[in-house]
């Protein structure tokens, strides 16, 4: 199989998670050696993309929950109580079907979009030489870049009168699929990063969900076929304007 030698973007996706043949791995493997830059951030997809499984790969082995498994409880239902009881839970289960979706997305959510933004928001907001891969002075082929890897469109939302100027931003890898971070930075030093990716989530409810992961304060949302997170080593009641002034805007 023959390749052209000029080494794309997706190439170098495809090299960090070993989808490549063992003829275009040499290739990109030896066109890194004369790319320090490209290097560099093949590095940081490396780093990101094994500290990602150590967080969240130990989640696979967990033992299904107790309040999961009907099995076991309804084994012990016979005969006429049986009957009975089934025929209240088949009137429920429409009642409560909305409030066990709820209980069961925030885990996912969690595990898909607020944590990994936040780990994101550590490894690059500390990055002194390369905390962005493209600037906001190319503000509009970010934004182009971003949205054509996302397959959907991404913007990033002006958040100047709150006294962050947006910084740039970078391609991620997420759990299953890729993600946009938009990087800003206040006057003094403060820098906050919004974490935008697709997730399966278009009827969960698009109310703001908090958490906090090891000194970083996040707060995300889905809104359709996008989930978007906010996150800042700043207290929440300082974070809240700035996610609903980026919700608003993302919205339009």
């Amino acid at each position: 199989m023959k390749y052209e030698t000029n080494i794309t973007e997706a190439d170098l996706h495809a090299y960090v998670d070993g989808q490549l043949d063992a003829v275009r791995h040499a290739q990109v493997e030896a066109w890194l050696k004369t790319h320090p830059d490209a290097a560099r951030k093949v590095a940081d997809y490396q780093l990101l993309d094994r500290s990602i499984h150590t967080l969240f790969d130990p989640v696979l082995g967990e033992p299904v929950p107790a309040r999961l498994r009907f099995g076991a409880w309804r084994a012990r239902i016979s005969g006429i109580a049986a009957s009975a009881v089934w025929l209240v839970f088949g009137v429920l289960v429409g009642w409560g079907a909305h409030a066990i979706m709820a209980k069961q997305e925030e885990p996912a959510l969690l595990a898909h979009l607020a944590r990994p933004a936040a780990f994101a928001h550590t490894v690059y907001t500390t990055d002194s030489r390369r905390p962005v891969e493209i600037d906001a002075l190319e503000e509009q082929r970010l934004i182009d870049w971003l949205s054509e890897r996302l397959r959907t469109e991404v913007r990033a939302p002006n958040l100047v009168a709150f006294g962050y100027q947006l910084v740039g931003g970078r391609l991620l890898p997420s759990t299953d699929r890729m993600a946009a971070q938009f990087m800003y930075e206040s006057t003094n030093g403060v820098r906050i990063t919004l974490y935008v990716r697709r997730i399966d989530g278009a009827d969960i409810e698009p109310a703001f969900r908090f958490s906090r992961d090891r000194g970083v304060h996040t707060l995300y949302w889905i809104d359709g076929e996008l989930g978007y997170a906010i996150s800042g080593e700043i207290q929440r009641d300082l974070l809240l304007p700035l996610a609903e002034a980026a919700q608003r805007q993302l919205a339009i």
